[in-house]
Order: C-alpha cells, then sequence, then structure tokens
C-alpha cells in the first residue's frame, strides 16, 4: 500500500514536471519588420530547445496588457524613446521583468531625407521649421504636417509646446510609413516623418534627424524646465536610447530555458538594420525573412543555442 502511494506520488509530480516544461511560451509579434522578423528568430531558437512556442501577432498598443496579464510572455523590441514610460511604470509595478538589454543603441526622432535641407534652410535645427512649416503642408492645408505611427509618442505635446505650426497624421503601421517614405522621396517631395535607427532608411536614403532641444527626464513632467514654463516636453526624444527584452513576471517559473535564452539574445545595430531591411527592402515574408537572418548571422545563432542551459 505505501509502496503505491509511493508511486502514485512520484507519477504525479512527474506528470507535473512533464507539464510545466512543456508550457507554450507566447511571444509578441507587433507592427514594425525588424521586430517581427526577430520575434521568430527567437521563437526558431526556443523550439531548437525543445520549448514550444507561439507567436501572437498584435498592434502595438496593447502589448502592455498582454505581457502585464501573463496573456504574452515576451516582447523582443522595446524602444526607449515611444515605451520607455510605460515599460519603466510597470517594472516598478513588479508586472514586468526586463528580460535583457541589447547592445544596439537607439534613436526615434522626425526625420526629413537630405533634399529637404535646401528647401528648408537652416535645417537640421528645429528652429528653422518655424519660417518653412508650409512646404511640409497637404495643398489647402495652412499646417505642416507630419507624419508618424501608432506608437506611444508626445509628438502634439513637442508642438504645443514649441509652438509648431504642424499637425501629426497617425500612420497605421511601420509598413505604412516605409510605403509614405518610398512615395515621397520618388518624388523628391518634402517629408517630415518619424523614423528610427537602427533601421534599413538610414543604408538607403540618406537624410537626418530633427535636432531639438536636449531630452532630459525633466522636460517629460515639469513645465518649468526648458525654454516653455507653461508646457512640457519643449525637448526631442533620448539619442543613444537603450533597446531592451519585456518579458512576463511568470516566465522564469514557467520556463527557465526560455528565460535563459532571453538572457542571452542580444542584439547589435546591424543586426537590428538586417532584420528590418530583409522584409522592406528584400521583400522577404516575415517567416522567410527570419530564416534568412539565421543564415547570415548562422555562428552568432549557434554561439547562442550553446550559451542557454536549459537544466
Amino acid at each position: 500500500m505505501i509502496q503505491n502511494v509511493r508511486l502514485g506520488w512520484s507519477v504525479a509530480i512527474l506528470s507535473f514536471s512533464c507539464s510545466t516544461f512543456a508550457e507554450t511560451v507566447k511571444l509578441l509579434e507587433l507592427d514594425w519588420s525588424s521586430q517581427r522578423v526577430l520575434t521568430h528568430v527567437l521563437a526558431d531558437i526556443l523550439e531548437s530547445k525543445n520549448v514550444k512556442t507561439e507567436i501572437i501577432a498584435i498592434p502595438s498598443t496593447p502589448q502592455w496588457m498582454y505581457l502585464s496579464t501573463g496573456k504574452a510572455d515576451i516582447q523582443v523590441e522595446v524602444w526607449e524613446g515611444s515605451m520607455g514610460p510605460q515599460y519603466q511604470s510597470l517594472l516598478d509595478k513588479a508586472l514586468i521583468e526586463e528580460g535583457g538589454t541589447h547592445k544596439a543603441k537607439t534613436r526615434e526622432e522626425w526625420w526629413y531625407p537630405d533634399y529637404v535641407e535646401a528647401l528648408c534652410p537652416g535645417l537640421p535645427d528645429w528652429k528653422a521649421l518655424e519660417k518653412c512649416h508650409a512646404i511640409f503642408a497637404e495643398p489647402g492645408e495652412q499646417f505642416g504636417t507630419f507624419y508618424t505611427g501608432p506608437w506611444e509618442k508626445p509628438d502634439n505635446a513637442r508642438i504645443r509646446a514649441l509652438q509648431l505650426n504642424f499637425k501629426v497624421v497617425v500612420l497605421p503601421d511601420g509598413d505604412s510609413i516605409n510605403q509614405k517614405i518610398h512615395q515621397y522621396v520618388s518624388k523628391k517631395k518634402p517629408l517630415l516623418i518619424f523614423n528610427w535607427t537602427p533601421n534599413w532608411v538610414e543604408s538607403t536614403y540618406p537624410g537626418s534627424f530633427v535636432e531639438f532641444p536636449p531630452y532630459s527626464a525633466e522636460c517629460e513632467k515639469d513645465p518649468k524646465w526648458g525654454m516653455n514654463d507653461k508646457y512640457p516636453w519643449d525637448c526631442g526624444n533620448p539619442t543613444g536610447g537603450w533597446l531592451k527584452i519585456a518579458v512576463s513576471s511568470g516566465l522564469k517559473d514557467r520556463s527557465h530555458c526560455a528565460y535563459k535564452a532571453v538572457q542571452k539574445f542580444q542584439l547589435t545595430n546591424s543586426d537590428v538594420a538586417l532584420a528590418a531591411a530583409l522584409v522592406d527592402i528584400n521583400k522577404l515574408d516575415v517567416p522567410s525573412a527570419a530564416k534568412e537572418w539565421m543564415v547570415q548571422r548562422n555562428d552568432y545563432v549557434r554561439q547562442v543555442q550553446q550559451d542557454i542551459d536549459c537544466r
């Protein structure tokens, strides 16, 4: 009888261990090319270590709800400029964890093609926009147009604080931004649009970021900081920003192997730019781009696989 009880407990423990190891790790695929490709790359690496994965494709906005409630486990590209405040808020509340910090350094800012400087003397200094906003206006409009994507950016607050004669037009995703850049550059049409680095654009179309007053954390919250003492955000976005991986607070307990893999998955600027270019320039679909990325970064992928300790 005692032996049967012990056997029963042994079977139960073994069953629990196997089901825990077999839990599916859920990765978020968002709405810009490099993030989508690198999500598939990490999923392939996890599968190679016998970790079951599921990729959930959603827009950027609900990512925090998914991560903080455990509906998803991993987001491979958290950018400081557009996602830093929400990321830090959830981190402080222990609703998510930092999975790791990439080697890449980032910048997200208003950007223009190089031919625009001849039409707007004084660029990249932001003050030049005060005099030449009209060249960025659509027909019949009195305000210049700044195009951006569906990410958490303070562009309207900056326009108000710096008293710029611009309006913000929000495009639905990264693909729409790419199409807008291709369309305007092909016609040499004045363009002011949200861009970021690392990205494919810098290797294809010469251009520059607008240089706003330098970023400071006080600029976000304290109206007394900076040139406008009535409103916050009279500054640019961070330069040399971080790029992190966010994970759910329960990932470490549910999949030690996946948690270790995330910590080893550290990418450079060229790694991220390649992921974007394979889709946006080479026109590969996302799964094919992920496979090609792994071929071109074969030594790195092998090293990551070797370094992951799933014991």
